[in-house]
């Protein structure tokens, strides 16, 4: 199954929120997508539908595969502490998640594509897999060959957010990833409890 390339609008139009950042096209149209998306009275949908929903909008916002996905929950639940939670901190300890979070690309996606073109190094070394698992403490850079790639530059120039758990230096365009974020520190909005309820079924 390949990774899902198409327009993000159209995702973003179905859950109802802009899931992959910024997006002008949804600001305009933020409603569901189709023929009758504005009009359309929706059933009231099963818990089943409901959870369902909830795991498909994090699978889109993190770009996990499904099997992928599986896997992290399998993790998440084999460790001590709220599944739920640690779900997610394995979704943003992710490479080409802290990438993002970093400002080195304005998306996931792109960061991916970042990551996969071997412009990032961890620990002086250089990785290209984006789901490569971070550990507190270590320290993301963009390689020195790669400082001057223009997509790079242009996001860190539009970049703003700051995160507790993350350092990074423009000048020396290196980070570090300080500590696994707490659940408060995720801004993403999803209910972590539905999909550990649909898993749990």
């Amino acid at each position: 199954m390949a990774r899902y390339t198409g327009p993000s609008t159209k995702i973003a139009r179905k859950f109802g929120e802009a899931i992959f950042g910024e997006d002008k096209a949804f600001e305009k149209r933020n409603y569901p997508p189709g023929q009758h998306g504005l009009a359309k009275k929706r059933g009231k949908k099963s818990e089943y539908a409901v959870q369902l929903m909830e795991k498909q909008k994090a699978k889109y916002t993190y770009g996990i595969l499904e099997k992928q996905f599986r896997n992290l929950f399998e993790k998440a639940a084999a460790s001590k502490g709220v599944t739920g939670e640690i779900l997610l901190q394995l979704c943003e300890a992710r490479l080409d998640n802290v990438v993002y979070r970093m400002g080195i690309a304005s998306s996931r996606r792109a960061a991916r594509q970042i990551v996969s073109h071997r412009h990032i190094t961890v620990n002086g070394e250089l990785v290209n897999i984006p789901s490569y698992h971070l550990k507190a403490g270590d320290k993301v850079a963009v390689r020195e060959k790669s400082k001057s790639v223009e997509a790079i530059e242009r996001s860190l120039a539009n970049s703003s957010h700051v995160y507790e758990w993350i350092t990074w230096n423009n000048d020396t365009k290196e980070g570090t990833f300080v500590s696994v974020p707490a659940r408060l520190q995720i801004p993403e909005n999803i209910k972590e409890q539905l999909i550990v309820e649909l898993y749990n079924k």
